[in-house]
């Protein structure tokens, strides 16, 4: 999870975290997947589905791998992986990245804190610039703006999300240079699509919401937000400020040139955050903001709701600003949504607050997916929420690293084997990678690893991140394919992917649907894959 900026993060005390998860050991056992902790019953599993020779050649190469950390490497990064539908900007891009913009723009840092700062370099700052040649200060840095050589026994909570603070007087100048780093990164994982995180119109919003103030009658609320245009003047700023951010992507990505970079083909929609620390104005703006913003510019898709969900005042708004989100869906019925929800662990808050977050983001905000999740089984009545998300198709997105450094949860803690059981649709994600010193590649490799995933488990994970994102068109699977398998629809089902398609009807769904375009792309890239892996 990222945050705008921000002031700083309250203390807690919280497990200690782990830092970057270590995966390459783990694979020389490839234990049985992990067990929850609490007791239960088990749900009916759906039966397993038939695997194919190339997926069974593959699944046996990649356990030959175990011994080999170069080539198990190699074979992750090399796996199609669909798309990353859990990532925040700012915190997505590369540390020493964020160093060398601060660099270029001129910026200083503050020698006490290691936070970046404006222009002029006054006494106790010294030029961003430094870190070119001085190399402690800038390993300093790094350590300061990221989870880098996080000392186990210190509050990783804490640090990660005090880090966006230190670095945020940077991210906000280039957006389309921090998608094009991230881009690189996504194209370089083979990686197809990507929805990314950033909050639109941040001072308009904020001028906006102070304006109108608060009214708990949601309804009168927006009518005053929408009267005499006003959202929609907030609507255009964002827009234009898209164009801005689009244009630096396509001029340091020299897209449109003989010298365009690999991810100028890649698709990258956008998510707006709303500050659930806010006031409940703010927080309100900036959501209608988003939905309203969805249903005008195909660029952006969904809005959530970003910052630490145990913050004190996170709390007390936290099914307020959850009946805001159910209000808006009845406003903006094609705006998707997605919420962050059970980003929560025993110690970090106390017992009443883990009872109930991720339920009511399905059943009130009616989220179409949930963004971690950790605290399922704390929940009352957990079981029957994982069968309504199941049910309902209600993606739960995945990023283990971020877990593991901000709660101090991985292995059998963690619920990802419960939602499986439970039929619930797992994508895995990467959240703010550059802050965890991760990619996706990695995650992939540690749910291998810790959940003793075989090559076609993985497979559908990746499917997953594709068929639950929110990309317009029909889906090249029929039914509900966490339920039933990932089955191609009648039309494309005698297709080759990667040789020209024959019928009229699976070409005309591929020319309409941008969901389908970049799953048929996908099949053909793991029947490259797995031809590459079985020789």
């Amino acid at each position: 999870m990222s945050l705008p900026r921000r002031s700083a993060v309250r203390r807690r005390v919280v497990p200690a975290a782990l830092g970057a998860l270590s995966v390459l050991s783990l694979l020389s056992a490839l234990p049985a997947a992990a067990q929850p902790t609490q007791r239960e019953h088990r749900p009916t599993a759906p039966p397993p589905r038939p695997v194919t020779e190339a997926e069974a050649r593959t699944d046996a190469r990649l356990r030959s791998l175990r011994d080999r950390p170069q080539a198990l490497r190699a074979f992750f990064r090399q796996l199609p992986k669909g798309g990353d539908l859990h990532n925040h900007l700012s915190g997505a891009v590369s540390t020493e990245y964020l160093i060398e913009l601060a660099a270029e723009d001129g910026l200083c840092v503050d020698t006490a804190t290691l936070t970046a700062v404006a222009p002029p370099c006054g006494p106790g700052t010294r030029p961003a610039a430094d870190a070119r040649t001085d190399r402690a200060f800038r390993a300093a840095l790094i350590r300061a703006w990221s989870m880098e050589d996080f000392r186990p026994g210190e509050n990783g909570h804490d640090h990660f999300f005090d880090t966006f603070g230190k670095f945020g007087e940077v991210t906000w100048r280039h957006r389309g240079k921090l998608l094009a780093e991230v881009a690189d990164t996504v194209v370089r994982n083979n990686q197809f699509y990507l929805e990314t995180m950033v909050t639109p119109a941040s001072d308009g919003a904020k001028k906006l919401a102070a304006e109108v103030g608060w009214d708990d009658d949601l309804a009168a609320l927006h009518r005053r937000l929408v009267a005499d245009g006003k959202l929609d003047r907030l609507v255009a700023e964002a827009r234009e400020e898209a164009d801005d951010g689009d244009a630096e992507f396509r001029a340091t990505e020299h897209c449109g040139t003989p010298r365009a970079r690999p991810a100028c083909g890649l698709t990258v929609r956008w998510i707006s955050q709303a500050s659930r620390g806010s006031s409940p104005e703010r927080v309100f703006t900036q959501l209608a903001l988003g939905m309203r913003l969805a249903e005008a510019d195909p660029r952006f898709v969904a809005v959530n709701l970003v910052q630490p969900e145990d913050w004190d005042s996170s709390l007390r708004d936290y099914s307020l600003q959850m009946r805001m989100v159910g209000y808006l869906r009845t406003k903006y019925p094609k705006a998707h949504v997605t919420l962050h929800a059970g980003e929560l662990w025993p110690g970090l808050v106390k017992p009443k607050d883990l009872k109930f977050h991720i339920r009511q983001a399905v059943k009130v905000a009616r989220t179409e997916r949930v963004g971690h999740g950790v605290d399922l089984v704390h929940e009352d009545d957990w079981r029957h929420t994982a069968r309504t998300m199941a049910d309902r198709q209600v993606a739960v997105e995945v990023p283990f690293s971020s877990n593991a450094q901000i709660l101090g949860v991985k292995g059998a803690d963690h619920p990802f084997s419960t939602y499986r059981r439970y039929g619930v649709p797992v994508v895995l994600a990467t959240d703010d990678p550059g802050v965890s010193r991760i990619d996706i590649s990695h995650e992939y490799r540690y749910a291998a690893a810790t959940y003793g995933l075989r090559y076609f488990e993985l497979k559908d994970l990746a499917r997953a991140s594709l068929e639950y994102g929110f990309l317009p068109g029909a889906s090249l699977w029929q039914g509900n394919p966490t339920a039933k398998g990932y089955q191609r629809v009648a039309s494309c089902r005698a297709e080759h992917p990667g040789l020209p398609v024959r019928s009229a009807a699976c070409r005309h769904l591929l020319t309409q649907s941008a969901k389908a375009r970049l799953e048929w792309r996908q099949e053909a890239a793991f029947l490259a894959f797995e031809a590459t892996h079985t020789s």
